[in-house]
């Protein structure tokens, strides 16, 4: 959703200031909001994540049981939301971009879009120490720390968002081998909407700076995305386009400006 200003103009999802078209409908002026009602932004404020939390019992409930309170720490969150879920979704969109046609057409590119901006929502229930520590994560912090994909999953599982971008965001850190997490049955496919998501979230996270690590060279997170390729994790053909898009004039622009 965009920025309020007053009831005549906001700042839309793209940043740009706009007037809204009042409507009047038997005496009271309305707003036509189907354009920024499809927007993912309209789940991300901390008044909306609040208020998604607190309808779903089910979450305090996987809390409870990973030993963690209920506390909604939107500061810690923002700047993922704004930089690496940014970022996510730029990647995601470039692979798409360099997939053979064939593959192209398999992409439900709204989905994933929705999924690549959404995908770490969950991070908001992950205590600031955990998330921010400047170490490598123990035992126990790392098992917090994988509640995230299912938590955000819960976060937006009563919204109108689609099955597939659901299942995108809790599965985000799932592969063909089903050796991450969390938990799937025999059943689960890692599609390729779904191998876009995860390519594009691990290659994000090696590129940047965390307060745990430096960032890897580009040459570097693809070398080590391809050791997941090389395992029967993820498609060729995707860590293929990937590495046409890092290596694109977009992508080289993007990152110099």
């Amino acid at each position: 959703m965009g920025i309020e200003l007053n009831p005549y103009l906001h700042i839309n999802g793209t940043g740009r200031l706009q007037e809204r078209q009042p409507q009047v409908r038997y005496g009271t002026i309305t707003y036509d909001d189907r354009f920024e009602s499809s927007l993912p932004e309209r789940f991300t404020a901390e008044q909306a994540i609040t208020r998604l939390v607190n309808s779903n019992p089910k979450i305090n409930s996987i809390l409870k049981n990973t030993g963690i309170p209920l506390s909604i720490n939107y500061a810690s969150f923002k700047p993922i939301l704004d930089n690496h879920c940014r970022d996510v979704q730029r990647i995601s969109k470039g692979i798409v971009q360099n997939l053979p046609f064939s593959l192209k057409n398999l992409v439900n590119e709204k989905a994933l879009s929705d999924a690549s901006y959404l995908h770490d929502i969950g991070k908001v229930l992950i205590p600031e120490e955990i998330l921010n520590k400047q170490s490598k994560l123990n035992e126990n912090e790392t098992k917090i720390m994988h509640k995230h994909s299912e938590l955000g999953y819960e976060i937006l599982k009563n919204t109108n968002l689609d099955k597939t971008t659901l299942n995108l965001i809790r599965n985000h850190h799932q592969n063909a081998k089903k050796s991450g997490y969390p938990f799937v049955n025999k059943d689960f496919r890692a599609d390729l909407n779904l191998q876009i998501l995860t390519m594009a979230d691990k290659y994000s996270a090696l590129t940047e700076k965390r307060p745990y690590k430096e960032a890897f060279t580009p040459k570097q997170a693809l070398t080590i995305i391809y050791t997941d390729v090389k395992d029967g994790k993820l498609h060729p053909f995707v860590f293929k386009a990937l590495a046409n898009y890092v290596n694109s004039a977009d992508y080289i622009n993007l990152k110099t400006a």
